[in-house]
């Protein structure tokens, strides 16, 4: 049996990482991505299939501390403005859910400076590696976000709801300014958080997702409860993915189950339920990844759905 990182999880963080590891290479749990508060997205699958994903992805960004309104586009402050009150959103699912299962994305506009999206490296000049040198206005920014962001997170375990918490996601890419020094530094990131909220504010109720597919940014098996991969294809065409799980455990490890933490194109169920490859859950993105038929036909969603390899809720 695998067991939290968290030496004090608390039971229902213990019983969801029970429940994933039984879960993974025998049936996959269904999961999507929510970019706003009427969470369209499951409406649109709702209507079309029938049924609804057990496993609910919600976004934090709107609680980013150090967001600049004065300098951003209109694209971001939408973006912002839809974001906002998702933690109640997701608080109120998960209580009238039977047994759905959260997930959170962090696009954290960076601690300091910044204009725009500002998650976007291209977008800040903040600089990680600053955030690990002691004293530094950085890592004093670094700190006073984790403590605000902690904050939402303590409403969940006041309630008993654990949740798979996915920081510093995409790592393996530069793109966020979590990632424009390295993997390495995003590594150092995540165990000062993880440091932070497990030993400091004891956040018991988070499992910890690791999403980066390389060994050098890889914290290690004391630090990661699931290990997952974002991955979004060119085009379409069925998969299992099991390439890219392949690749994810050689890189990071075998002994932590593991999860599709973002896809385009949800994976083909039949082949799923052929291969048995061991992903505990996937979650398709929000929006046009999902809704309309620009990349998931409604015929592989009705057939994802329907298939009895798929756990809904």
């Amino acid at each position: 049996m695998q067991l939290p990182v968290n030496k004090n999880a608390t039971k229902e963080a213990k019983a969801l990482l029970d429940y994933l590891n039984k879960t993974a290479g025998k049936k996959i749990i269904s999961g999507q991505h929510t970019q706003t508060i009427p969470m369209e997205e499951i409406t649109y699958i709702e209507e079309n299939t029938g049924k609804s994903p057990k496993l609910r992805g919600f976004e934090m960004l709107a609680y980013s501390p150090n967001i600049n309104y004065e300098d951003a586009s209109e694209a971001c402050l939408t973006e912002v403005y839809e974001n906002r009150e998702t933690m109640k959103t997701a608080l109120d699912w998960a209580k009238s859910s039977d047994d759905g299962i959260i997930t959170l994305s962090f696009h954290w506009f960076s601690p300091l400076g910044g204009r725009d999206k500002s998650f976007y490296a291209e977008h800040t000049d903040f600089d990680p590696d600053k955030v690990l040198i002691q004293g530094s206005p950085e890592r004093r920014a670094f700190y006073s976000d984790m403590e605000r962001i902690g904050r939402e997170l303590k409403v969940f375990y006041d309630n008993n709801i654990p949740i798979l918490w996915r920081p510093f996601h995409e790592s393996d890419g530069k793109w966020f300014w979590w990632g424009r020094k390295g993997p390495e530094t995003a590594r150092e990131l995540y165990k000062l958080m993880f440091d932070y909220y497990v030993n400091e504010l004891h956040l018991d109720n988070l499992l910890w997702v690791w999403n980066c597919r390389t060994s050098e940014g890889y914290p290690g098996d004391d630090y990661v409860d699931v290990i997952s991969v974002d991955i979004y294809m060119d085009g379409y065409k069925p998969t299992d993915y099991r390439e890219d799980y392949e690749k994810l455990i050689t890189a990071t490890t075998d002994k932590k189950v593991a999860a599709l933490a973002e896809v385009g194109y949800i994976p083909d169920i039949d082949m799923l339920k052929e291969s048995k490859v061991p992903w505990a859950y996937y979650m398709s993105w929000s929006k046009e990844w999902i809704m309309g038929e620009q990349y998931n036909s409604l015929e592989n969603l009705k057939k994802t759905y329907s298939s009895d390899y798929t756990i809904t809720l």
